[in-house]
């Protein structure tokens, strides 16, 4: 069976490391100078397991539904990590407005999903963007630029050229968990692999690591979701 992947080489990259991506796809990261028999002979070596990853069932665990999760008109948002109840106002205009609910115009209602999304967008740059310039003083790092961008199938991603990226689904997350996702990609910055160094970076910034880490491999899904 043919294995399509993808390679992504990096200067700052010394060895490589293949991962597979929540929508299924192989991406190899490798090196600059790393010749593409070398990697394909690495991508056949690890044949076997890549197939396992591609077939297991899920990348998450099955969320359970949030307990004590309010509705109206059938569907609630999640935002910070809560749950907060949508209200369709019957009057009004403008935009989204959050005071421990939200609350939705209602010639906004049929395009209540763009509305979100452009609501979840704003917040994300406003409170996402300036943990990153924190948490890069922190670590005494410094990045080209970092935005907010719709990235399905990563958390947050950073370049060869010291660029970040963060998916504006995080900011439907906790405020923990967007600080790991931040703290991880500066990481980068110091050690491009995930070695030992590397997760040393992170628990020094992040005592809890694991805490941030084990709740978005189980609610990952909640955040994909369109509410």
């Amino acid at each position: 069976m043919d294995l399509e992947y993808t390679i992504v080489r990096s200067p700052r990259r010394r060895k490589l490391t293949i991962t597979v991506e929540r929508d299924r796809s192989v991406v190899v990261h490798a090196p600059a100078a790393t010749a593409d028999e070398k990697i394909h002979r690495l991508v056949e070596s690890k044949r076997q397991w890549i197939f396992e990853k591609i077939r297991h069932a899920q990348k998450y665990d099955a969320p359970p539904p949030p307990p004590g999760k309010e509705l109206v008109n059938g569907e609630s948002a999640l935002y910070l990590g809560r749950s907060y109840r949508i209200e369709i106002s019957p009057t009004g205009s403008g935009g989204i407005e959050f005071v421990q609910k939200f609350r939705v115009p209602a010639d906004l209602a049929d395009r209540r999903l763009e509305a979100f999304r452009s609501w979840y967008i704003a917040r994300a740059e406003e409170k996402i963007l300036p943990r990153v310039r924190h948490h890069a003083r922190q670590l005494g790092v410094e990045f080209s630029e970092a935005r907010i961008v719709d990235n399905r199938y990563r958390w947050g991603s950073c370049t060869a050229k010291n660029n970040l990226t963060f998916n504006w689904r995080l900011i439907k997350a906790p405020m923990s968990v967007i600080d790991y996702v931040v703290v991880h990609e500066l990481a980068h910055l110091i050690e491009p692999n995930h070695t030992p160094q590397f997760w040393n970076i992170i628990k020094a910034q992040i005592a809890n690591m694991d805490k941030p880490k084990q709740w978005l491999k189980e609610h990952g899904q909640l955040l994909e979701q369109s509410l």
